[in-house]
């Protein structure tokens, strides 16, 4: 494969790299948090006018084209800033179910919304029992003359307490673990019926819990076939998972940086701590780490869009236990190298490896995609070896 970057996107990775470190230090990104909606509605609109929100989707429906390779360089210069913004939820999650299962009206209708940064989507997939099973659905939606109605409940639904509309999945036949009878519905976000009750995540995100009841969908608002929504959603996780796994770089880089840089100026007996050797030697673990990180992710990324689904779930699953695995072994050497002060809510080593660990856990942990790996035969098919 070939991992080199084109002119085009080495010109947005410097353009979006320029804009978060002229625009997102830590202080910035603490003062942004104080906001209502937890986050700077201005970086907002400077992602919509940068045309970072326009990113992954067609031309036709006022995107720029691009696809996850973009998206991968988005993701890793926000992951570096620890950006708040609603990024994720919106253009990869709420816009990628849009992407892959709206139809061309529904395209027509909000991508351009999203697009401009007039509009933020939300997707409350996950369910108190569900954990990693996307296809454990309890929420029900139940036809009602051309529209449906829904009962259920959702749980950390990224950005749900503040999204302009959210897309909800629903079982509208079968039992609640069969992977057939799922549907995706788009509602409004004050929709009567629905509650949501929003807070913060471990890693200064927004999130929120949503109940419905007897929320009432009209036909036009039904993503898809209302009973073929899962191979959709399954899609949607595998690039999402792709752009976490970039977003997680972003942070590791950082957080070997911030480590190395104390390393060469924290003083000790009288010698700077760095030139201790054996804090030197885990100082190259860390770097080791994140480059294998580095190529897993770049190899999600470029496999994020394979047709052939055993290929891109191997490629993501793959990525993710490298995640998952530097994740704990990076943040644990720089708290450690860092000692107390990396335990304080003052400085910022701590924050990065709170982000981690959410996104080790969003669509499923190490341990998971190891399992999942290994059942799918792991990395390298029989047909190829």
């Amino acid at each position: 494969m070939n991992f080199d970057l084109s002119e085009e996107q080495r010109l947005l990775k410097d353009s979006v790299w320029r804009l978060t470190a002229d625009q997102y230090s830590f202080e910035d990104r603490r003062r942004y948090q104080r906001a209502e909606c937890g986050y700077s509605k201005a970086m907002w609109k400077r992602y919509a006018d940068l045309g970072l929100l326009a990113i992954p989707f067609r031309e036709e429906y006022g995107g720029f084209g691009g696809g996850p390779i973009e998206t991968m360089i988005v993701m890793e210069a926000f992951g570096k800033a620890l950006i708040l913004e609603p990024y994720f939820a919106t253009v990869v999650l709420g816009g990628g179910i849009l992407r892959h299962g709206a139809s061309d009206a529904q395209k027509t209708q909000l991508i351009p919304a999203i697009a401009d940064g007039s509009m933020t989507i939300a997707f409350a997939y996950a369910e108190p029992q569900s954990r990693y099973d996307l296809f454990d659905v309890r929420a029900e939606a139940k036809k009602d003359g051309s529209g449906w109605v829904l009962n259920g409940a959702k749980g950390l639904v990224l950005h749900g307490d503040t999204a302009d509309k959210i897309i909800v999945s629903a079982r509208t036949s079968g039992a609640s673990r069969e992977k057939n009878g799922i549907g995706l519905f788009l509602i409004e976000g004050d929709a009567t019926g629905l509650a949501r009750h929003g807070y913060p995540t471990q890693d200064g995100l927004r999130a929120a819990e949503i109940s419905l009841k007897n929320v009432r969908v009209q036909a036009d608002n039904v993503i898809g076939d209302p009973g073929a929504g899962f191979p959709v959603i399954t899609r949607v996780a595998d690039e999402a998972a792709a752009a976490l796994c970039a977003e997680a770089v972003g942070s590791l880089g950082e957080m070997q940086a911030i480590t190395l840089e104390y390393l060469k100026t924290r003083k000790q007996f009288g010698r700077t701590i760095g030139s201790f050797q054996t804090l030197q030697h885990r100082s190259v673990d860390m770097f080791v780490e994140l480059e294998q990180s580095r190529s897993m992710a770049m190899y999600a990324a470029m496999m994020a869009s394979e047709a052939e689904a055993n290929d891109r779930e191997r490629a993501v699953s793959a990525a993710k236990v490298q995640i998952g695995h530097s994740s704990r072994e990076i943040g644990r050497q720089s708290i450690q190298l860092h000692g107390g002060v990396g335990m304080t809510m003052e400085y910022r080593i701590g924050h990065y490896f709170k982000h981690v660990t959410m996104i080790d856990a969003l669509f499923g942990d190490a341990n998971h995609h190891m399992r999942r790996l290994a059942a799918l035969g792991g990395l390298i098919s029989e047909e190829l070896e």
